[in-house]
């Protein structure tokens, strides 16, 4: 059997429905975009009493919101100067590698989700949180 399968007692008295409940919210804001930040705040605030375990779920989701939000400013901003300037042509390139960004964030950022919350449901802690690939 693997480590991951293993619930240990210490971990079955860890709670695990606010860490589902911030992923969820995060999901959620694919078609809202501001249950993402009710999630951040969840996990912020719950991050300090958490577990050892449950903690490691946070600080990826603390991660995931704020890594998220620096790749869409990046991508936004490109977005933003690159199409009006794509009238004069010189803006293509940089309007088309904003909207790849963008693209590119959102699959990275629904991998992160779920692949948090297999992790929690398999009560175990996540493995890399600071990491800022999967």
């Amino acid at each position: 059997m693997s480590d991951h399968t293993l619930v240990e007692p210490a971990a079955a008295s860890e709670d695990r429905t606010l860490p589902a409940i911030a992923y969820a919210l995060y999901i959620l804001a694919f078609s809202n975009g501001l249950t993402a930040i009710i999630g951040l705040i969840l996990a912020s605030a719950n991050r300090a009493s958490a577990g050892p375990r449950m903690a490691s779920h946070y600080r990826f989701l603390i991660n995931t919101f704020w890594m998220g939000i620096g790749w869409a400013l990046i991508g936004g901003v490109l977005l933003l100067f690159g199409v009006p300037l794509s009238l004069v042509l010189v803006g293509i390139p940089f309007a088309i590698l904003g909207g790849v960004i963008l693209g590119l964030l959102s699959v990275w950022f629904l991998v992160r989700c779920i692949l948090g919350a297999y992790y929690l449901a398999q009560g175990v802690a996540y493995p890399r949180p600071n990491t800022w690939l999967i």
